[in-house]
């Protein structure tokens, strides 16, 4: 039986949530989606300029119009809090690739610490933080419950990017669950 959190139990999570670090983080899963509906969790994965999570269907939904070619590279990779997943799916973690995102992260994603531009490392891998919404869907309802997605969904939500944030790779490299994700300084 799936359990869908209520929102004063999500509000509660605040707290913790918004104690995240802000410079140097931790990757607590990884996860590739090689096909629609179908999700592993690996040790370890590639990032790619070309393909963003090697072996991941991201490049299989490539659009050929300039427009959407654009946007669709703006949402290459997807990173979600683990507090908040882990909050969504009551401390199940089987239940976290659920979400859709690529890469679970101990790391602030607010727009505060994280605003589009912002280079971050995962691993080897330098991403970009992307202006690109993430915010839940109707299948982040379906899977996490209606009191998930106005909580991800809120003001207080999209500031705090609690449904995730998108982000490019503009460096290749490897990264590894339990590895170190950061904030890199301005150039």
């Amino acid at each position: 039986m799936t359990i869908h959190v209520n929102r004063e139990l999500l509000d509660g999570a605040l707290d913790a949530i918004r104690q995240s670090p802000q410079s140097d983080g931790v990757v607590k899963m990884i996860v590739c989606r090689p096909a629609v509906g179908e999700r592993e969790v690996l040790p370890e994965a590639e990032l790619s300029v070309e393909l963003g999570l090697v072996g991941d269907n991201w490049a299989a939904r490539w659009s050929g119009r300039e427009a959407q070619r654009q946007r669709h590279l703006d949402m290459q990779i997807n990173l979600m809090n683990s507090r908040v997943i882990d909050s969504l799916t009551a401390g199940d973690m089987t239940r976290w690739p659920l979400a859709g995102d690529q890469l679970f992260v101990d790391f602030d994603l607010s727009e505060d610490n994280l605003p589009a531009g912002t280079k971050i490392k995962v691993g080897e891998a330098v991403l970009e933080v992307t202006s690109e919404p993430h915010l839940g869907c109707s299948k982040f309802k379906q899977r996490f419950g209606r009191d998930a997605v106005l909580f991800v969904n809120s003001d207080l939500g999209k500031q705090l990017k609690l449904r995730g944030i998108n982000a490019r790779v503009i460096t290749p490299g490897v990264v590894t669950n339990g590895g170190v994700i950061s904030k890199l300084a301005p150039f």
